[in-house]
C-alpha cells in the first residue's frame, strides 16, 4: 500500500481508487474551502476562546493554557496530548470556519442524519491540539469501523498506518479489540515477535491537508510542531455492516438488552440511511 497525495481530484477517482479498496489518501487542497485555513492559530484561539474549557488525565485546562503548553512542549517534556474540544457544544462558533465539514468528499455520511443525533455513535466533530513528542503511544482502529477525517490546519503531524489484513501482527487488547497492545514508538519483540512482520507506512501531513483513513485501518499519531487539527468520522453503506457489529460489542458492556435494543436500532437507522441515499435526501 503506498500513500498519494492528490490535488483536485473528482469524487469519483475518490471512491474508486480509495473508498472502495479501502486506501488512504491524502488531499493536498480540499479544504481551501475553509475559512479556517490562516485563521486557527494558538494566538487566535489565546484572543478569542481563552476561557474555553477541555479536560485531559481528569484534569481540566482553560484554551489559554492548552496552547501554552503546546507551544512550549518538546520530545523530552510533551504536553499531554491530544487535548480535544467538541466543536458543535464546545465552540460552536467555530462551524461556519469549517463549512461545509465533509468538504464534498466525505459523502453520504450517514452519522449526520437525524436518525443518529441521539446518542453518541462517533458523531463528533472535533479540534485536535497537540504539541511536539505528543503521540497515541498505541497503534488503534477508530470506533465503530467508522472511517476518519482529519483535516492539519496548523502544524505538522506524523502519521502511520497500516494495510488491512494485519491485525495478527498488532495484537488487539484482549477485551478492547480496536486497541493494540504493541507500543509503537518502543516495541517490545519479545512480548510481541510478530510485529516484525508488520509493514507501518508513516507519512507527514501539513497546513491545509486533508487525511483520509479508511475503516479497518489500524493507525497512529505523533505531533511534529505544535498542531492544530479538525476531526471527523464517517459512516455509509461500506462500513454499515462493520458499524453494527461493533454497536453490539461495544453496547454489551451496558448489558445484553440495551446492546440488542441499540444494535437493532443503528441497523434499522442504516437501512433508512440507505433509503435515504436512494431517494437523494440530503443531510
Amino acid at each position: 500500500m503506498e500513500i498519494v497525495r492528490k490535488t483536485d481530484i473528482s469524487y469519483d477517482d475518490f471512491v474508486q481508487n480509495h473508498l472502495i479498496p479501502g486506501i488512504p489518501l491524502v488531499f493536498t487542497n480540499t479544504s481551501k474551502l475553509w475559512k479556517a485555513n490562516g485563521v486557527f492559530t494558538p494566538d487566535w484561539f489565546r484572543t478569542n476562546y481563552a476561557d474555553r474549557t477541555t479536560a485531559i488525565n481528569n484534569k481540566e485546562y482553560t484554551m489559554k493554557e492548552v496552547m501554552d503548553l503546546v507551544e512550549s512542549s518538546s520530545v523530552d517534556n510533551p504536553a499531554p496530548y491530544p487535548f480535544l474540544f467538541n466543536i458543535p457544544s464546545d465552540i460552536p462558533e467555530l462551524l461556519p470556519y469549517i463549512e461545509p465539514v465533509h468538504l464534498n468528499y466525505a459523502q453520504p455520511n450517514w452519522i449526520d442524519s437525524r436518525l443518529f443525533k441521539r446518542g453518541y455513535w462517533g458523531n463528533a466533530v472535533e479540534l485536535f491540539v497537540g504539541g511536539p513528542g505528543g503521540k497515541f503511544p498505541y497503534i488503534h482502529l477508530d470506533y465503530y469501523h467508522l472511517s476518519a477525517w482529519v483535516t492539519q490546519i496548523y502544524g505538522e503531524k506524523r502519521f502511520t498506518v497500516f494495510p488491512r489484513g494485519q491485525e495478527h501482527l498488532l495484537y488487539p487488547t484482549p477485551g478492547n479489540s480496536w486497541k493494540s497492545d504493541v507500543n509503537l514508538f518502543e516495541p517490545d519483540y519479545e512480548k510481541h515477535p510478530l510485529f516484525k512482520q508488520a509493514t507501518p507506512i508513516s507519512f507527514t501531513v501539513g497546513p491545509g491537508e486533508t487525511l483520509y483513513i479508511p475503516f479497518g485501518v489500524w493507525h497512529s499519531a505523533y505531533s511534529l510542531t505544535p498542531t492544530i487539527s479538525v476531526a471527523f468520522d464517517q459512516l455509509s453503506q461500506k462500513n454499515a455492516p462493520h458499524f453494527i457489529k461493533d454497536v453490539w460489542l461495544l453496547k454489551k458492556e451496558h448489558g445484553k438488552i440495551k446492546a440488542a435494543l441499540n444494535t437493532a436500532y443503528a441497523a434499522m437507522s442504516c437501512v433508512g440511511c440507505k433509503i435515504g441515499d436512494l431517494t437523494g435526501v440530503k443531510r
